[in-house]
């Protein structure tokens, strides 16, 4: 059982883009770096907002979506953390909003983060927090729909999915992925 050491929150950097669906995981980022008092500040050399408490950096990119896997894997190079150790934290179209999935490993479902996240790493085995956005039901309305802020009632059911995965911190951060993905996955925590 390995330790999450680099957890990271995908997402686009600007402020047009702060309230967007796919900016999902800087939310979570953001609200575990208060819980933990974590102060992220700016990091040129790994591409994004970086901070870290003891062995665990938190990291949000700043390279836009697609090119997640520069930040990541210039980060986890430099500290030798190992993919297994890398819990990403993204939105997710093929789950209704407020619904969590944690897993290891798999594809990328489109997810153009996790696609340049896997493509720099060499492997998919990192494990994901997928947040559930919903999906707008025409696949051309894809773009438009993970750039735009959740409805009010969206809003809730994901601001309320995030709280659930901070309970559930103590699980993630012990390495205990069975007992938060049960906990996770059951809606009790």
């Amino acid at each position: 059982m390995s330790l999450p050491r680099l957890i990271v929150g995908l997402g686009n950097p600007g402020r047009e883009y702060e309230d967007n669906r796919h900016n999902l995981g800087f939310w979570f980022v953001d609200r575990l770096a208060g819980e933990l008092r974590v102060a992220m500040a700016p990091q040129g050399k790994y591409y994004g907002f970086a901070g870290r408490k003891d062995e665990l950096w938190l990291l949000k990119p700043t390279t836009f979506m697609n090119r997640s896997g520069q930040s990541v894997a210039a980060l986890a190079r430099f500290f030798k953390i190992a993919p297994e150790e890398i819990l990403v934290i993204h939105d997710e179209l093929d789950l209704p909003p407020g619904s969590i999935r944690l897993k290891q490993g798999g594809g990328n479902g489109g997810h153009n983060g996790l696609k340049d996240i896997q493509a720099h790493l060499g492997t998919p085995d990192f494990w994901r927090l997928r947040l559930g956005i919903g999906h707008p039901g025409d696949r051309n309305e894809v773009i438009n729909y993970v750039l735009k802020a959740p409805r009010r009632e969206e809003q809730e059911l994901i601001d309320r999915a995030i709280d659930r995965c901070l309970l559930a911190w103590g699980k993630l951060a012990a390495g205990d992925y069975a007992a938060a993905q049960q906990a996770l996955h059951s809606k009790a925590v």
